[in-house]
């Protein structure tokens, strides 16, 4: 696993490599109970999810409190949890099986400051414990974006960054463009890099 890690420039601690060594057995016995993931290969899974996960951090500093919305089975946010331990995350889905599933490999690996919870970002974003509550949304080749947008903007504090990993789709950003004026929102970076042959970004949202 750590040339896999290290082919992608990406360096971890002692601690981090255990992390993952544990979290990618965990996963494909899981995965083969409720069928989580399409991907089963162990290569595949470091780099579709795992890497695919914590490439962010070389582009973005995270801090504060994260919210990973429709988290799935936990990415990015388990990952991003593992290499950034001070960072409190809330990975949400509206799945119970993939909730269950995200809280198994939380306790196994015995993470603190990070919770999967079972809810809809839409019937959520006004209660207390969720309105205006985050500094980083993070959010993984999920819904149509400006879904994402207009869900997600609720959720986030006065001084916030919104992160989408996307595969690049050029005719898919364009269509968002009228919802972001719509909101007062801007595009303030677009980060490029590829998984095998596969050409992704991550699209930074803020004010």
């Amino acid at each position: 696993m750590k040339e896999t890690f290290k082919a992608y420039d990406i360096s971890l601690s002692d601690i981090e490599y255990e992390l993952f060594d544990k979290f990618l057995p965990l996963f494909i016995e899981r995965n083969s109970l409720v069928n989580l993931s399409a991907i089963r290969d162990e290569q595949w899974i470091t780099q579709k999810h795992f890497i695919d996960s914590i490439i962010l951090n070389k582009f973005i500093k995270l801090h504060w409190n994260v919210l990973d919305i429709w988290s799935w089975w936990g990415f990015p946010g388990i990952p991003l949890k593992i290499t950034n331990p001070e960072v409190n995350f809330t990975l949400l889905d509206s799945i119970w099986k993939k909730v269950n599933s995200m809280n198994i490999f939380i306790e196994k690996l015995s993470l603190s400051w990070i919770k999967a919870i079972q809810a809809r970002a839409e019937e959520i974003w006004n209660k207390e414990d969720f309105s205006k509550r985050y500094d980083f949304i993070v959010s993984r080749a999920t819904a149509y974006l400006p879904k994402i947008i207009e869900w997600s903007f609720p959720f986030l504090k006065e001084w916030w960054k919104m992160i989408i990993f996307k595969l690049n789709n050029k005719e898919e950003l364009k269509d968002w463009e009228f919802l972001l004026k719509k909101l007062k929102l801007k595009i303030t970076n677009i980060h490029k890099y590829d998984i095998e042959d596969q050409e992704r970004i991550l699209i930074e949202i803020s004010r």
